[in-house]
C-alpha cells in the first residue's frame, strides 16, 4: 500500500512541479516560437505516458499485492494487449514527430528576402562578416586565411573590399529583418547557439553549413557555443546585438574602418583610399 500511495505522489509532484517550475525557457526573441511549440507537445505527450505508466504500476502494486491463499496466474502472451500497445505507441510517436517534419522544412527554407552575413568560429572566439554597402558577400577559403586575413576573405573577388569584419566582436542585426548565417570553422566542431533565438546549428570544419532566423526585439543576447571544442570552450562567447533599422544602419556605417579593404594592406582599393 505504501509503494502505491509512493508512485501515485511522485506522479503528481512531477505534474505539479512542471507547472509551477521556476526554470523555465528565456523569453523568445526570434520567428522560431515553432521550435518552442513542437517541445511543448513532446512534453504533454511523454508526460501524459510517465503519468499514465506510473498510475498503472500504482494499480498493479495495489491489485496484485501478495495475499495469502492468493496465486499468481501465469499469462507469457497476451495477442489483444500487444496490439493495443503497438497502436497507442505508434500514434504517440507519429504525433511527436510530425510537427517537427514541418518545423524543419521551415528551418531549411531560406527566405528570398534574407540578408547573408557570415558567423566565423574558431577556438575560441566568435568573428563575423557583413555585407558592406553592395549588399554581397564575397567568396572566401580557409587556406587563404593569415594574419592580415583572419577570415580567409579572397582578395580577387571585387565584393570582398567593402565587407565588414568584426573579429571577436558583436554582431549587430536589425530588427524583424531575416538573416542567413553562413557558418564556418577552421578548427574543430563549434555550435552556433543563442537561447533567445532557439535554432542552433554546427559549424563543421571543411564544409559551410547554415542558419536562418528572424530577430524579433531589439536588445543583447548571448552567444554560447553548443559543442565542446576544446579547453577554452566555456570561453567561447559572443555577443548578438538587435537593434531598430535607423540604428543598425548608424552603426554599419561607422564600420568602415573594419572593412576588408581597410584591414588588409596592400589591395587595390585601399591604395585608391590612401591617394
Amino acid at each position: 500500500m505504501a509503494v502505491a500511495l509512493i508512485l501515485v505522489l511522485v506522479a503528481l509532484g512531477s505534474v505539479v512541479f512542471h507547472l509551477v517550475s521556476p526554470w523555465w525557457w528565456t523569453p523568445i526573441a526570434s520567428n522560431w516560437h515553432y521550435i518552442d511549440n513542437t517541445i511543448i507537445i513532446t512534453f504533454w505527450i511523454t508526460g501524459a505516458v510517465f503519468v499514465a505508466v506510473i498510475l498503472f504500476m500504482a494499480y498493479c502494486v495495489y491489485r496484485f499485492r501478495h495475499q495469502a491463499g492468493r496465486q499468481a496466474h501465469y499469462e507469457p502472451e497476451n495477442k489483444r494487449l500487444e496490439w493495443w500497445l503497438t497502436i497507442v505507441t505508434g500514434v504517440g510517436v507519429a504525433a511527436m514527430l510530425a510537427p517537427g517534419l514541418f518545423v524543419w522544412q521551415q528551418f531549411i527554407t531560406v527566405p528570398d528576402d534574407a540578408t547573408d552575413i557570415e558567423i566565423f568560429g574558431q577556438q575560441w572566439q566568435w568573428s563575423f562578416r557583413l555585407p558592406g554597402p553592395d549588399g554581397q558577400l564575397a567568396t572566401s577559403d580557409t587556406r587563404l586565411i593569415s594574419p592580415d586575413n583572419p577570415l580567409g576573405l579572397n582578395r580577387d573577388d571585387p565584393k570582398s573590399q567593402d565587407d565588414v569584419v568584426v573579429e571577436g566582436g558583436e554582431l549587430h542585426l536589425p530588427v524583424n529583418r531575416p538573416v542567413k548565417a553562413l557558418l564556418r570553422s577552421p578548427d574543430v566542431l563549434h555550435n552556433f547557439y543563442v537561447p533567445e533565438f532557439r535554432a542552433k546549428m554546427d559549424l563543421v570544419p571543411g564544409q559551410i553549413s547554415y542558419i536562418w532566423f528572424t530577430p524579433t526585439r531589439t536588445g543583447t543576447f548571448e552567444i554560447l557555443c553548443a559543442e565542446l571544442c576544446g579547453v577554452g570552450h566555456p570561453q567561447m562567447r559572443g555577443k548578438v546585438v538587435v537593434q531598430e533599422e535607423s540604428e543598425y544602419q548608424a552603426w554599419l556605417q561607422d564600420q568602415v574602418s573594419t572593412s576588408f579593404a581597410r584591414l588588409t594592406p596592400g589591395t587595390k582599393s585601399e591604395t585608391a583610399m590612401s591617394d
